[in-house]
């Protein structure tokens, strides 16, 4: 049997901040363990491997909770409820929401503030 050295074996040392980097991003647009490997060039045990690591050092847990952006919405508290459907005379905007775990909530400007809460507990604990 022949074999051929294609090129000389490097171990890489990486940090456990670019460790996590790495591990959360599996599931953002869908990205799947492979694919993340395969951007990294790292193995798929690898991936896991850091999980656990990870985890056992208190870095990363799974179910660690969505990120939360700034959205501008109007506060509707100060105006009363018979003018504020007057005073608005812009259409809704549509808002995206997506989550760390690859899913994504669609609704418009005009939800209650406190409802996307309430959606994205919903979300996380299905």
């Amino acid at each position: 049997m022949r074999g051929e050295i294609l090129g000389v074996e490097r171990r890489r040392f990486r940090r456990d901040e670019d460790k996590l980097e790495i591990v959360m991003s599996v599931g953002i647009d869908r990205a799947t363990v492979t694919q993340v490997a395969q951007r990294h060039e790292v193995t798929r045990q690898q991936i896991y491997a850091w999980r656990h690591d990870l985890k056992k050092k208190g870095l990363w847990t799974p179910n660690a909770g969505a990120l939360f952006y700034p959205l501008d919405m109007p506060v509707m508290a100060e105006v009363p409820a018979a003018q504020s459907a007057a005073a608005d005379t812009s259409p809704p905007i549509a808002v995206e929401l997506r989550l760390r775990c690859g899913h994504r909530l669609h609704f418009d400007s005009t939800i209650d503030p406190a409802a996307p809460t309430s959606l994205i507990r919903a979300v996380d604990g299905a």
